[in-house]
């Protein structure tokens, strides 16, 4: 992936060199829309979590609730601590950084073009533990977004395990993560998620999990067109970038890690879709590159 030469956000607050223990503020475990008892991969392996080997976070934390964007509690407040913006200097943050930048230019100018303004959101980069809007973040949750606060959070350790132990490697694969997350963030402006969350008191556990599939699967739509329209005005694809993104979207269905961890599949249990299905739903959004091409609610076949 070509991502050097382009420009960086501003919108990075990096708080790795920060004590997470001097964080007091938050208490509770976030919650996530999504599905009620399973997370980004759905069956505990070892102590590896939610985009790895399947653990839904919000178990280890005795929270039901699953699906990839957290829900912010009411008992929340934002700390203080989180408002600085910085600038990594290493190579790793200066590659997420140019991620998030290129999130910004495509959902401005598509936003722009259908009359609207488009929110920016922030993204923390950290170690271990963070204080968010939506409680307290832990880097055995994988990356995630926090509607409260409109950042996307993300230890950057992850990436590590990514590679070492999904096989999913490669930075295009690294930054499909991005802009899934950042697709919950587009999901969350427009009201998408929302509908979802409130959807959670009038439906059965099964319906709502299907409805958290459909709003992965969405994400991962938007993923896509995120990396169409970058790669029309910047041309960052290089051969084998689709296939990483394609492979990490495999490396993280729900069957796929269903049976990794037991053996077997349970479709009702499914909170983010199979890995034919992110991978077919990255790709419509790569192909079309536009957010009609995305409706995963008014589909029959997923």
């Amino acid at each position: 992936m070509k991502w050097e030469n382009n420009r960086q956000s501003d919108n990075i607050e990096d708080r790795r060199n920060e004590s997470g223990g001097m964080f007091g503020g938050g208490g509770g475990a976030p919650r996530r829309v999504g599905g009620r008892g399973i997370g980004f991969g759905t069956i505990v392996i070892a102590l590896l979590a939610s985009w790895i080997f399947g653990i839904n976070p919000l178990t280890v934390l005795g929270v039901l609730g699953g699906g990839g964007e957290l829900m912010p509690d009411s008992a929340q407040t934002v700390p203080a601590a989180s408002g600085k913006t910085d600038k990594p200097d290493d190579e790793m943050g200066r590659f997420v950084s140019s991620v998030l930048a290129g999130t910004e230019d495509v959902w401005t100018t598509l936003f722009q073009q259908s009359g609207s303004q488009y929110e920016k959101p922030r993204m923390v980069l950290y170690r271990g533990v963070t204080p968010t809007a939506c409680g307290t973040g832990q880097s055995a949750m994988g990356p995630f977004y926090c509607p409260g606060d409109q950042k996307v959070y993300i230890d950057l350790a992850f990436y590590d395990t990514m590679r070492r132990q999904l096989g999913a490697p490669g930075d295009f694969a690294q930054a499909y993560v991005i802009a899934h997350e950042v697709g919950h963030h587009v999901q969350n402006l427009t009201g998408i998620s929302g509908k979802v969350e409130q959807a959670r008191q009038r439906v059965s556990e099964r319906e709502y999990n299907a409805l958290s599939v459909r709003l992965e699967l969405q994400a991962d739509c938007f993923a896509g067109i995120w990396a169409y329209h970058n790669h029309k005005s910047k041309a960052i694809l290089e051969p084998g970038d689709v296939e990483e993104a394609l492979n990490a979207a495999s490396a993280i269905g729900d069957d796929t890690l269903q049976k990794r961890s037991q053996g077997y599949a349970v479709p009702d249990s499914f909170t983010h879709g199979t890995s034919e299905q992110r991978q077919r739903w990255f790709h419509k959004g790569l192909e079309a590159g536009n957010v009609q091409a995305c409706d995963t609610f008014n589909t029959r076949q997923l």
